[in-house]
């Protein structure tokens, strides 16, 4: 795949109107879009439907969980939209649940791992016996027996997953900083270059694009730097 499909941009923005500007400066260089809480409710979801309708793909980050008719029922409406990619929690039941709603619709469902602003004292505290790299590598492997379209997981966890889920599931990463940019409040990052190289499929970036002084000069410049390491 060429960078343009693998760059997600997280339209982690306010407003609609914030949303649309980011897209417009964007143009065609950029064609997926993640949407998530914050846009999602303050009209996000309608938003989804346009863009989709406009050719651009959705990457809807819902991290769905509930008892299994919820999760299904929610995926049946999610299919409806048009959107490319939907995110669930990693947990068995509601994987399964979900792949089985999401049958003939060509959604791709992602679980989600362990969250890339997450460490291993966070998980402590959550009551997770695993640390991150052991806990993602587990639900990677049921996300892959359930039939998930991918997983999400963070830069630094994608070569071990590779070798779990096999080349042709989506391994999505968050957490993407190119080299010099801010963490935020990150803590598994890495650049776009070495998450390709370490078997990431779609990068996800928001803050370093979305909040640049000239946001089409950041975009392009991770664009270059995804050819590049995808060349090499």
């Amino acid at each position: 795949m060429a960078a343009r499909d693998r760059l997600i941009v997280g339209l982690d923005v306010p407003s609609i109107r914030d949303a649309e500007s980011i897209v417009r400066t964007l143009g065609s260089n950029v064609l997926f879009y993640k949407i998530g809480y914050q846009l999602a409710f303050a009209g996000g979801l309608e938003f989804a439907r346009d863009l989709a309708r406009e050719g651009k793909k959705i990457f809807l980050d819902m991290k769905l969980l509930d008892i299994d008719n919820t999760v299904a029922k929610g995926v049946e409406n999610i299919a409806r939209m048009g959107v490319s990619m939907l995110t669930l929690h990693a947990y068995p039941k509601a994987m399964v649940a979900a792949v089985k709603a999401a049958e003939g619709s060509g959604l791709c469902l992602l679980g989600v791992t362990v969250l890339t602003s997450m460490d291993e004292k966070d998980l402590i505290s959550a009551g997770y016996e695993y640390d991150p790299h052991t806990l993602v590598l587990r639900r990677a492997e049921q996300a892959r027996i359930a039939g998930m379209g991918g997983v999400v997981c963070s830069a630094e966890e994608a070569k071990a997953v590779r070798k779990i889920v096999g080349p042709d599931m989506a391994i999505v990463t968050p957490g993407i900083r190119p080299a010099g940019a801010d963490r935020g409040d990150q803590k598994r990052v890495m650049t776009p270059a070495e998450a390709l190289k370490a078997g990431a499929s779609h990068l996800v970036v928001a803050r370093p694009i979305v909040q640049a002084d000239d946001p089409l000069a950041a975009a392009r410049a991770i664009l270059s730097e995804m050819d590049a390491a995808t060349a090499a």
